[in-house]
């Protein structure tokens, strides 16, 4: 698989960076409280993240594409870290110092995975490529496993606050673990800011791109409103809700290892349209058949499989069809995917805002899902013959 100490280094950067987002959807509340905001308005702060992401990504690629790739990585974290302690110590009610603060959490995001996919792909062995990106991101479904629950935990106990001094503590353990593990790497060939967008010239890229905006948004259109379809429709109690997600959590974990395995096994583009095409069932099998637990529960984990297994092969396939602008291209996941997070949130709360069942959030991810599905499709057909694949 490679050099495993620097693929650690890699994915200790990613546990950050996972509970850094995704940890704010368990302390929303705690959050609202202490700046006197309701919760919708706390909610910004996760679009302000996002923003950060879009707006970080293609800035280091352009800003910052001569640079050595360790450099860029030390750079990154070194935000990360200072934005971490920044919002740790933000003054109580301060709501626009803490916008702006969350915005430059985001910056290294996207930035992040670019880079760290280009090392992983360099220090992996031969054929493991999507493999060694799959570990690289396993912090991130970690976050999701065990840091959501512990830091929701963490914040009704003690506070909030700790949770992102917490998280700075592990960008500067990520940083020296760059400084110690991850050997030095020239800077990508550059010819200019424009040569960074000469990929977008081809359509390879752009169906990649729609695959991930489409088939991960749509999955976000259901998972959003997850627990509550849960407990609503499938009749599980709410305090059995952390167990739930742990669940969930696993079927991450799993779709993570397993999603480079197949990547590698039978080539990225044809495990996105399989992983996708597995999405598909599981919320086929929610809409129908929701109200039963034995049913709902396991397509749950079997959704989630197929939500993370998907982001390596996606990754995978932006770094090999951006040439010239591989920075660009492996960020660029991240901004589809995470422009795909804010569709399928709005999407999703469409049908219950109609006064329909959370059911249907299930069935409108369907439809976008299937768009995502016929990209990977053609894709396939265009660009990657699967017999030719392990040549």
């Amino acid at each position: 698989m490679g050099n495993r100490n620097s693929l650690m280094a890699l994915a200790m950067g990613t546990f950050g960076l996972g509970i850094t987002e995704f940890m704010m959807m368990g302390i929303l509340p705690y959050m609202a409280k202490d700046f006197c905001i309701s919760i919708p308005q706390a909610g910004h702060f996760i679009s302000a993240y996002a923003l950060g992401v879009c707006v970080g990504a293609p800035a280091v690629a352009l800003g910052l594409r001569t640079w050595p790739l360790k450099r860029i990585l030390y750079l990154l974290m070194a935000v990360y870290c200072v934005a971490s302690v920044s919002m740790a110590m933000c003054p109580s009610r301060a709501y626009s110092l803490m916008m702006s603060l969350r915005f430059m959490a985001g910056l290294p995001h996207g930035a992040y995975f670019g880079v760290g996919c280009i090392v992983a792909d360099r220090v992996s062995a031969e054929g493991k490529s999507a493999l060694a990106i799959a570990v690289m991101g396993m912090g991130m479904t970690v976050a999701n496993l065990i840091g959501i629950p512990l830091g929701t935990f963490i914040a009704d106990t003690f506070s909030w606050r700790i949770i992102f001094y917490a998280s700075s503590i592990v960008g500067l353990a990520t940083w020296l673990s760059i400084f110690r593990f991850i050997p030095y790497m020239e800077a990508l060939p550059s010819n200019g800011k424009k040569a960074q967008f000469r990929f977008l010239r081809s359509l390879a890229p752009w169906l990649v791109i729609a695959a991930t905006f489409f088939g991960n948004g749509g999955m976000m259109c259901w998972y959003s409103y997850v627990s509550p379809m849960l407990t609503h429709v499938s009749g599980i109690p709410a305090n059995w809700m952390p167990l739930m997600m742990v669940l969930a959590g696993v079927g991450m974990v799993l779709g993570g290892i397993y999603g480079g395995r197949l990547s590698d096994n039978i080539g990225p583009g044809h495990a996105g349209r399989v992983l996708q095409a597995l999405m598909l069932v599981a919320l086929t099998g929610e809409f129908l058949f929701g109200y039963n637990p034995w049913v709902a529960v396991p397509l749950m984990t079997l959704a989630t499989f197929g939500l993370f297994g998907v982001g390596s092969p996606q990754q995978l396939l932006l770094i090999r069809y951006a040439e010239g602008g591989e920075l660009l291209g492996g960020a660029m996941i991240q901004i589809a995917f995470n422009f795909g997070n804010a569709m399928g949130a709005y999407c999703g709360g469409l049908p219950v805002k109609a006064g329909l069942g959370y059911e249907y959030t299930a069935l409108v991810a369907l439809c976008s899902m299937i768009i995502g599905l016929c990209c990977y499709t053609v894709f396939c057909h265009k660009y990657e013959n699967i017999r030719t694949i392990k040549a």
